[in-house]
C-alpha cells in the first residue's frame, strides 16, 4: 500500500441548504463515491473489494456520470423508521451534548478525485454525528459488545468505513456514533480518525476511480455508433 498523506487539507464544499433525500441532494451526489457506499469498494481487511456489489456500484456510478441522472431507489420500512428515529436521536443528543447543525452534503477534492459525505449533523467546528436506527436485537448486541465488557467502546464493524470516510472528507476531529432503538438505552460512541484505515480508503477510492475512467473511455468510444434513445418515464418508488 502506498504512503498517502491523509492529513492533507483539501478544498471542502459544504452544501448546507440541501435536504437529504431531496432531488437536489441526489443530484449533488450524482456519480460520486460517498462515505455510505465506501464499504462496497473496500474489504474489512483494507483491500480493494472485487465482488458483485463492487462491480454493480461501479456501473451505477458510471451510468450516473454519463446521464447525470440518479435512478430512484426503493424505500423500505426500515428506512422510513430510520428517518423518524434519526430526528429523535438527534434531539436526544442535543439535550445531552448541545446544538447540532444539519448539513445536506460535504465534498472534498483533496486527492485528485471527489469524495462525498452526508453527515447527520455537525457539532461545533470539530465534531459530527451519525445516528443509526437499530432493531432491538442489534441495539442490545451493541450495548453489550461495543459499550460493555466484550470489546470496549468501538462501533460495530459495518459502520467503520462510513465513519472513517466521513472524518476524511469533512476533516473533522471526531464523529459521535449514535445507536438508537426506541424503548432501549441510546448509546453514543466517539470515533476518532484512524490513519491506517483512511490510507486504505484513499488507496481503494483512487483505484476505483481509475477503473471508472477506464470504463468511461470504452463507453465513449463505442456509444456514438449505437442507436440513441430518450428517457420517457420517471417513477418514484415508495412502500
Amino acid at each position: 500500500m502506498s504512503d498517502i498523506d491523509v492529513s492533507a487539507r483539501g478544498p471542502i464544499t459544504y452544501h448546507r441548504d440541501l435536504i437529504q433525500g431531496s432531488d437536489e441532494w441526489a443530484q449533488a451526489r450524482c456519480g460520486l463515491l460517498t462515505a455510505s457506499e465506501m464499504k462496497l469498494i473496500i474489504t474489512p481487511t483494507l483491500k480493494l473489494a472485487d465482488n458483485d456489489k463492487t462491480r454493480s456500484h461501479l456501473w451505477e456510478l458510471l451510468a450516473q456520470r454519463i446521464t447525470r441522472y440518479v435512478e430512484p431507489h426503493y424505500i423500505s420500512d426500515d428506512m422510513l423508521r430510520g428517518m423518524d428515529d434519526e430526528i429523535r436521536a438527534r434531539a436526544k443528543y442535543e439535550e445531552l451534548r448541545g446544538p447540532v447543525e444539519q448539513v445536506g452534503f460535504i465534498t472534498n477534492d483533496c486527492w485528485g478525485f471527489t469524495l462525498g459525505y452526508s453527515p447527520d449533523g455537525l457539532v461545533g467546528t470539530d465534531g459530527a454525528i451519525e445516528a443509526k436506527s437499530r432493531r432491538g436485537k442489534y441495539q442490545v448486541q451493541t450495548i453489550v459488545e461495543n459499550v460493555g465488557i466484550d470489546r470496549g467502546e468501538t462501533i460495530p464493524a459495518e459502520y467503520l468505513m462510513q465513519h472513517q470516510t466521513g472524518l476524511l472528507v469533512s476533516e473533522r476531529q471526531w464523529i459521535d456514533f449514535i445507536s438508537y432503538s426506541g424503548g432501549l438505552p441510546m448509546a453514543i460512541i466517539r470515533v476518532w480518525p484512524d490513519a491506517k484505515v483512511q490510507n486504505a480508503i484513499v488507496e481503494a477510492a483512487g483505484e476505483f476511480e481509475r477503473k471508472l475512467a477506464e470504463k468511461l473511455m470504452i463507453y465513449e468510444r463505442v456509444a456514438p455508433g449505437l442507436i440513441p434513445t430518450e428517457r420517457t418515464v420517471e417513477q418514484e418508488m415508495f412502500t
